[in-house]
């Protein structure tokens, strides 16, 4: 495939990478995206691979590592893995549900050297949260995991997947983060793929997804708490248009954004390994850049075919292809590859019609 795009070929910075380092779980949410249960899942990267990998990471600098799973606390060598990472310079963060999270777990894990937890929390309350956890008492366990932490005195955040079915609760989910002392409020807007595909239908419409968008721009305007859209591209638009129609100078450190070159980061800034070793732009594009068996990581992510694709941003079709903010924005990569098949198509939900 030609790349169009300029400097196609320039390989961008590593900045942040998700390890799947088991897809053991002890729920089984209906919008998970790997489907993880208890398991078993045979040919999960050893102690020694995960290793390797850290290791490989550390010869493209200090990463971010987030430590995801399933429920990670489910892989018994997740302390000491933890740990290497911190010594090799990377910042290791961590993904749990919070269900099993005790004060003694907490304190082990910043021992270890994890900066900051992430726990969901999709609903206001214990009903919507464990329709969609699929788990009677998933909320009460996310909010001991929560207590927990705070008693460590380890960082976390909240993150929410937004759907039709929990969209009125945002803005109570939001205050019970800032209410609950989270260091931030990272929102993802559902990609239908894994077990989440099954809810299609709840995936907001362009116009819940450009309200719910400006909804968070206005708070991430107040102050109170830092606020990531993810899966959420078009919230990069939305910041520059809001900025420049206010006359204010673009500031990317205002919005957290010092650390973003465009919106959707598959490929491009951020890549995922899975439980197996296969190499992805991220964990909801299921889609292989290669494996770290066969490959070390630093290889796959020069030179990737896939990869190259996705950094090819004028190459991309639609709307996108046409759209001004397509460096900006980049459209949710993932989305597109789930709803149409095909990785570089317009996102799906995306509301913007390109100027001239």
């Amino acid at each position: 495939m030609r790349h169009s795009s300029a400097e196609p070929n320039k390989i961008p910075p590593l900045r942040l990478l998700a390890w799947e380092t088991t897809r053991r779980c002890n729920l089984a949410c209906l919008h998970c995206r790997a489907a993880a249960g208890s398991g078993p899942y045979p040919g999960e990267l050893t102690t020694d691979e995960g290793i390797t990998l850290l290791d490989d990471l550390a010869t493209m600098g200090q990463i971010v590592v987030i430590m995801t799973g399933g429920e990670p606390l489910l892989r018994e060598d997740v302390f000491d893995l933890a740990a290497y990472g911190a010594r090799q310079g990377h910042r290791m963060v961590m993904a749990v549900n919070g269900t099993l999270l005790t004060p003694q777990i907490a304190a082990k894990l910043k021992d270890a050297g994890i900066q900051r937890l992430s726990i969901s929390i999709d609903g206001a309350a214990a009903a919507s949260h464990d329709r969609l956890r699929a788990v009677e008492g998933a909320f009460d366990g996310a909010l001991a995991g929560i207590a927990a932490a705070r008693e460590a005195g380890l960082p976390f955040q909240i993150n929410t997947t937004v759907t039709k079915a929990n969209l009125t609760e945002l803005p109570a989910i939001h205050e019970l983060a800032i209410k609950l002392e989270a260091a931030a409020h990272h929102v993802f807007v559902l990609v239908p793929m894994g077990r989440g595909e099954q809810l299609r239908d709840d995936l907001v419409s362009p116009e819940e997804y450009d309200k719910t968008l400006r909804w968070l721009l206005e708070r991430q305007r107040e102050g109170r708490l830092f606020i990531k859209p993810t899966c959420a591209p078009q919230y990069y638009r939305l910041w520059r248009q809001d900025a420049h129609a206010r006359g204010e100078k673009i500031n990317p450190a205002t919005h957290g954004m010092e650390a973003m070159t465009k919106g959707c980061l598959g490929g491009q800034g951020f890549a995922f390994v899975s439980y197996k070793g296969e190499v992805q732009p991220c964990g909801y594009l299921e889609l292989l850049a290669g494996n770290i068996r066969e490959t070390p990581f630093p290889e796959i992510w020069a030179n990737s075919e896939l990869f190259k694709q996705l950094r090819a941003v004028d190459d991309y079709r639609g709307k996108c292809h046409s759209c001004q903010y397509r460096k900006v924005c980049g459209g949710c990569r993932a989305r597109a590859f789930a709803m149409t098949g095909d990785v570089l198509a317009e996102d799906p939900i995306c509301p913007y019609e390109a100027v001239g």
